[in-house]
């Protein structure tokens, strides 16, 4: 970690000590806020597939959403979806070879994400923005999301009309969002009792419980054929989730266990590319 950020980790850590000292539900109000603010914005330049694509802006609910689109037309629609912290712009060698299938590919950034609008994102605005752009711009029968972008996909799915004619791609996906808690208190060093509060917090601006908000709850309402690529070496979203919706044996899940690419390295691998678009 760069010491930038050790030094703004350790000013946060200090901060969160003497708010929970003060009140429990001040603190776990602050973190749930910055549990939903990416620490940065990517937007960095664009790659020329990027400058080439037809450009796409609307508004969606409070954000300014920018996203892309190649091929109109095509035979089948593909909708790439990234993680937290992310953009589209980084899957950029997905899109020529779905191009070259004949598929319309269609790609957004999340609020608060790359070039749209906004500081603070929820698993529901995201699930809540694919199921927008499944009907404003599809319908989308192919679907790619890598690790939040994943778990969002997955709640879309679950409330979504679909067959088995959908396909979509899941890759590192953010299975459980009690683990992504966890470590985030753990981060923090923030104790039970801020934990408690947080999951209040949670309950009553969703009606959901933390629960709730799992890969593996929705999967007997996820109807799509599945392709789970996850790395044994992914140290964000742990493998151990994953296998426990692979001890289910879905039938619709196909699982792809990979070694020593990690959680980032695993969606720009030379072999992920091709089983995912071979997959979709």
């Amino acid at each position: 970690m760069k010491f930038t950020r050790l030094f703004a980790l350790g000013y946060i850590r200090a901060k969160f000590k003497i708010l929970s000292a003060i009140s429990k539900k001040k603190a776990a109000e602050e973190a749930f806020q910055l549990f939903c603010t990416p620490p940065t914005k990517d937007v960095k330049e664009l790659p020329l597939i990027f400058t080439e694509a037809e450009q796409i802006h609307f508004t969606f609910h409070q954000y300014d959403i920018a996203g892309y689109r190649w091929n109109k037309g095509g035979h089948r629609k593909v909708l790439i979806l990234h993680g937290f912290e992310s953009t589209v712009i980084n899957f950029e060698k997905y899109i020529q070879p779905f191009v070259s299938k004949g598929y319309e590919v269609l790609a957004f950034d999340a609020p608060a994400h790359g070039r749209s609008s906004g500081k603070q994102v929820t698993a529901l605005t995201y699930r809540d923005l694919i199921k927008y752009i499944h009907t404003a711009y599809g319908p989308v029968h192919s679907y790619m999301g890598h690790s939040f972008g994943g778990f969002a996909l997955s709640l879309a799915l679950a409330e979504m009309p679909h067959d088995n004619n959908f396909r979509a791609a899941y890759i590192a996906p953010s299975s459980e969002t009690s683990t992504a808690i966890t470590n985030f208190f753990q981060l923090l060093s923030l104790d039970g009792k801020v934990r408690k509060e947080f999951e209040h917090i949670i309950e009553a601006l969703s009606g959901h419980t933390v629960p709730w908000f799992s890969v593996r709850r929705t999967m007997p309402d996820v109807k799509a054929e599945i392709l789970w690529l996850h790395d044994e070496e992914d140290m964000i979203t742990p493998l151990s989730d994953a296998l426990k919706v692979k001890s289910e044996n879905h039938p619709n899940v196909h699982f792809v266990i990979t070694r020593g690419l990690g959680h980032s390295r695993i969606y720009r691998d030379t072999e992920v590319i091709k089983r995912v678009v071979d997959f979709l």
